[in-house]
């Protein structure tokens, strides 16, 4: 008998649409919300998640923001929210990195000497 198990990241784009005037660039904006988790799979099905964190990205100039998991789980579980700026964290701003090395594209977490994005190949 021969079991077919590993751990893997993904990423999985939520059903949440803010429009936004950005504080960055000044135009408006979309907040499309996306969360990125590690998962134990067990032959190809997935078992359980952890390590969810969960992120924002504004249409217009591509800064990238992370928000606290429990407002993340609240709209995971299809709650009316609006985000206000005091829930967005800033994680890249469209020019450099500033709290977390997150790709810009897809919002995964990587070592800060990376040309390109090891989850989707964006170059950095």
């Amino acid at each position: 008998m021969f079991f077919i198990m590993g751990i893997s990241s993904a990423q999985k784009k939520l059903e949440f649409i803010q429009t936004i005037l950005c504080k960055k660039c000044n135009h408006f904006g979309r907040l499309e919300l996306f969360m990125t988790y590690t998962y134990f799979s067990l032959f190809f099905i997935p078992i359980f998640k952890w390590n969810k964190k969960f992120y924002a990205k504004v249409s217009c100039c591509g800064t990238l923001y992370m928000i606290d998991e429990t407002l993340g789980k609240r709209i995971v579980k299809g709650e009316a929210l609006t985000l206000s700026e005091q829930d967005l964290h800033e994680v890249y701003n469209g020019d450099s990195y500033t709290k977390n090395n997150a790709c810009p594209n897809c919002g995964y977490l990587m070592a800060p000497d990376y040309l390109y994005c090891p989850k989707c190949g964006f170059k950095l």
